[in-house]
């Protein structure tokens, strides 16, 4: 599965600096983890001795919590393994000789997103995460289904793209079925550690992480911040057909896609609230549909640069958003509202966050709305692996490649 990216050439020594920043922050893991855990530590002992004896076991947890960052960080030196050949047509920095106090310091910011990209394992990639991937992803794969049936289509012939892509799950089980799937993706973040399940992991279980370690709050039970997971749940290079089409393109949604009446399905998981400006990418995504294409869209508007000091952004209400949908010229065909989600979520924790999210398929005419035939509205239930790097369009049709943006808790 090849990696594209879309940027023009004269940012391309910006994009390897970008990189460059992200190994770093990779890099920093056990490092920072471990500055972090020692912190804790030497408060402990500054307490009288008297606390210190009645806090033993949290004391031996601290010693158990440097194990598990340790084994978080072998998984972390395959993952970037071999990253400066991750973009099929972009030469990124080689790690060889490379060290993470030679030159850079990374930011908090990027340290807290790779600790975010670790959760993303647990929803896309595990069993742990098979009740967030049925609440999300099922019903968006049972409406292509519906919508394009295998037994009445070529499935190959029917494209669909999936903005906001993270890990790639959804983007690998629509190719599992035979439709061309292309995933697109903004963090580097996660295009590294999508490339790494699909392209280099051929086994099932092969690799343990403990995801929740970074979460020192809310844990009832001492080893609920220690549980592990495995990963990949499934083999992916074995349960992907030999003829599958699937492919990850990297870069900004807007950037990337300009290309009309192209895609048969646009299917956005937790994604439209990403936007600075939401309505650029209902235009976008009206625009490259084919006529009588559909959207289908889950999630909720947890905007992203809604309190990001240096960054401008718009959040309007869902029932201004729906107002925007039909204006730029879609028709509603299903909606159901408060569907409870959740998003990389610790089962264990004693706090729970859950969406509200909406589900909708709106469907673009086949006709211009002054040429469309007179049709009353359809009902509205209301109802509670291709990586490229800069062309215009990617695609590929295997699995050696991969390309940059969207976070964990980026992304909700």
């Amino acid at each position: 599965m090849d990696f594209c990216h879309t940027d023009e050439e004269n940012n391309i020594e910006e994009e390897k600096k970008s990189f460059q920043r992200i190994i770093t922050a990779f890099m920093f893991y056990r490092i920072h983890s471990l500055s972090r855990l020692t912190k804790t530590i030497n408060y402990l002992k500054s307490l009288p001795e008297q606390h210190q004896r009645l806090l033993i076991n949290y004391s031996n947890s601290l010693e158990t919590i440097r194990h598990c960052v340790d084994y978080n960080y072998n998984v972390i030196l395959e993952m970037i393994k071999d990253t400066a050949y991750l973009f099929e047509n972009q030469n990124t920095p080689s790690l060889d000789g490379w060290h993470p106090t030679d030159k850079y310091s990374p930011i908090e910011s990027d340290l807290e997103k790779v600790q975010s990209t670790l959760k993303q394992f647990v929803r896309d990639w595990s069993t742990e995460g098979l009740e967030e991937r049925n609440t999300c992803y099922k019903p968006i794969i049972d409406e292509i289904l519906k919508e394009f049936p295998l037994e009445s289509v070529t499935a190959s012939e029917i494209k669909i793209l999936v903005p906001g892509a993270g890990l790639g799950r959804l983007v690998f089980e629509i190719a599992k079925l035979g439709y061309t799937s292309q995933g697109n993706e903004f963090s580097v973040f996660m295009l590294i550690a999508s490339n790494f399940v699909l392209n280099k992991c051929r086994g099932v279980n092969m690799y343990v992480l403990y995801p929740w370690i970074h979460q020192c709050d809310n844990n009832l039970e001492t080893e609920h911040q220690m549980q592990c997971i495995s990963f990949p749940d499934i083999n992916p290079a074995k349960e992907l057909p030999q003829s599958a089409h699937i492919s990850m393109a990297a870069g900004d949604f807007l950037q990337v896609y300009t290309d009309k009446d192209e895609w048969n399905c646009i299917a956005t998981c937790f994604f439209i609230d990403c936007a600075n400006n939401i309505v650029a990418f209902i235009e976008t995504i009206y625009k490259i549909l084919k006529p009588g294409g559909i959207w289908v869209n889950l999630g909720p508007l947890l905007y992203h640069y809604s309190n990001v000091f240096d960054q401008n952004s718009i959040e309007p209400s869902y029932q201004v958003i729906k107002e925007v949908i039909k204006g730029i010229g879609f028709r509603f065909e299903k909606e159901i509202l408060n569907v409870p989600t959740k998003y990389a979520q610790n089962p264990q924790s004693m706090l729970q966050y859950e969406y509200k999210s909406v589900y909708f398929v709106c469907r673009k005419p086949k006709f211009p709305l002054s040429l469309a035939p007179l049709t009353s509205e359809n009902e509205v239930n209301e109802n509670g692996i291709d990586f490229s790097l800069g062309d215009d369009e990617v695609c590929s049709n295997d699995f050696s490649g991969y390309n940059d943006g969207h976070d964990a808790e980026e992304t909700n």
